[in-house]
């Protein structure tokens, strides 16, 4: 297994070593021992999944202390644009953002920890993304930024005609206005 830091500390690249033969694949997509050493000592305490349709974007999304959440993020079935977005106000990286397809191909998953919030696209006609989280939902302290605030940058890889959202995030502020 590999993991590979960004340029947003904290946010890692995590790749499994893939065993292929004529019977198909094996990899491990989580070892802990091996996760605790090399990218956080966090402990997921929740396995969540969605299905989205090409062009569902959904996000950016955050928990406020102390319910905020660390996330690893990976596409078990087709592919996403996958983002993270530094929000720690005292970071040298607040307010840049970091992104990666992820896929059922390339195996990959994006660790993102607290202070980030998180969201992705679907590139493919579907994907089913799992993600483990460290701390449980909690709709008090659930919060979002606009995925198209202008001061992110975010290229989402899709015409803006086929992306489609909730009416909660069509409805989420801008990062200057957003509470962190």
């Amino acid at each position: 297994m590999e993991f590979i830091e960004t340029e947003l500390t904290g946010v890692f690249i995590v790749i499994p070593e893939v065993f292929k033969d004529s019977r198909g694949y094996f990899c491990e997509i989580y070892r802990d021992d091996l996760f605790k050493k090399n990218v956080s000592t966090t402990t997921f305490v929740q396995d969540n999944e969605s299905q989205s349709s090409y062009g569902v974007l959904r996000g950016l999304h955050y928990q406020l202390h102390p319910y905020a959440q660390s996330k690893l993020v990976r596409a078990v079935y087709g592919s996403i644009l996958d983002i993270a977005v530094d929000i720690r106000k005292d970071s040298s990286t607040y307010g840049k953002h970091f992104s990666i397809e992820l896929s059922h191909s390339n195996k990959k998953a994006l660790f993102i920890p607290k202070g980030f919030a998180h969201g992705f696209i679907a590139l493919s006609e579907y994907a089913i993304v799992q993600y483990k989280v460290d701390n449980f939902y909690s709709r008090a302290h659930d919060r979002g930024i606009d995925a198209f605030d202008g001061e992110l940058a975010i290229d989402w890889e899709l015409p803006l005609d086929v992306i489609k959202r909730s009416d909660k995030d069509k409805n989420l502020p801008c990062l200057r206005e957003a509470e962190v």
